[in-house]
């Protein structure tokens, strides 16, 4: 979206102060002519920008301006990179609205003109169906505990009862509609539920955070190790190749999807994939959606489908 090019395009001259046109193409993707056209807009929209000719030259930005951006609180820049709903859920509500009005007030008229439109007809909701999020108290101490770097002592529902842990929390997660702390228990990363955290008490001392900590790596090892655990049933099947995206979409996961990458080649258009499912009931409701497919193994499964046909057929047929 051009909007968000020209906004990008403020914010990076801004910075740097003075820089130039194939330097601001490099960063945002697009032609030095590009850019050029983008200067001309943003000047035409009264932003205080500047384009020299010649060495000494470059695109600038008036040396006195100053952006709102530059007088964001900390909370403020913490509310916007979090956006809507994860602000909302950890009390930044309200500063995500100043921090808004803020960056807002300091864009061209046009790109506002665009924000609002997006305001009005764009809405994220991130609640799953029939499950509305019930606030959670001990989340906003979590992630002040993360966000200071301090560690925690937690009382945690487990099926078996509560357990008090005293945790090093080094990063939240919103999967689904759902907040995960991701902490180090006794030096072994853990995570763990935050609607199950029943009370939190941050303390003074810092945390422990290994240096090679990286979020967005442990969920996704993580996750792929959850996924991994629940397909204990290893299945072969033949399919027609078109319906592999029907594969993906009804046996969801990237497991499954990683398995359609191996998928050796047959004559007649056919593909044969092995992945693993959940379970034979499992596997049973979600292959019926998938046309043509045939299961090799195992022969349960096999067997569970040919019944699960015939049943279908003898009601149609007597209907």
């Amino acid at each position: 979206m051009r909007s968000s090019r020209l906004v990008a395009l403020l914010l990076c001259v801004q910075r740097d102060r003075r820089t130039t046109a194939s330097a601001l193409a490099a960063e945002l993707g697009v032609s030095v002519r590009t850019i050029y056209r983008d200067v001309e807009a943003l000047q035409l929209a009264g932003a205080p920008l500047y384009a020299l000719q010649g060495a000494g030259g470059g695109i600038g930005i008036v040396e006195r301006w100053r952006s709102p951006v530059e007088g964001l609180s900390p909370d403020e820049v913490t509310a916007l990179g979090l956006g809507g709903a994860a602000a909302t859920d950890l009390g930044l509500g309200a500063v995500l609205a100043v921090a808004r009005s803020k960056l807002r007030s300091g864009l061209p008229a046009r790109v506002q003109a665009q924000l609002d439109v997006v305001n009005r007809c764009v809405l994220l909701d991130t609640t799953g169906w029939f499950s509305p999020a019930a606030p959670e108290a001990a989340l906003g101490d979590l992630a002040r505990a993360v966000w200071t770097g301090r560690r925690v002592d937690v009382r945690y529902r487990r099926a078996e009862g509560s357990v008090a842990r005293r945790l090093d929390p080094l990063g939240l997660v919103l999967k689904a509609g759902r907040w995960y702390l991701v902490a180090a228990h006794r030096g072994r990363l853990r995570t763990y539920r935050t609607s199950r955290v029943e009370s939190v008490t941050v303390r003074a001392e810092a945390a422990v955070r290994p240096d090679d900590f990286d979020l967005h790596r442990y969920w996704q090892a993580a996750a792929d190790a959850f996924d991994a655990d629940l397909r204990r049933v290893r299945v072969r099947l033949v399919l027609p190749a078109e319906s592999l995206p029907d594969l993906i979409r009804h046996v969801p996961g990237r497991l499954t999807a990683s398995a359609t990458h191996d998928a050796v080649a047959l004559p007649g258009g056919h593909v044969e994939v092995q992945l693993g499912v959940e379970g034979v009931d499992v596997a049973t409701d979600q292959l019926c959606a998938v046309p043509g497919v045939q299961v090799l193994e195992p022969p349960e499964l096999r067997e569970r489908l040919r019944e699960r046909g015939e049943q279908l057929a003898r009601a149609h047929r007597d209907a």
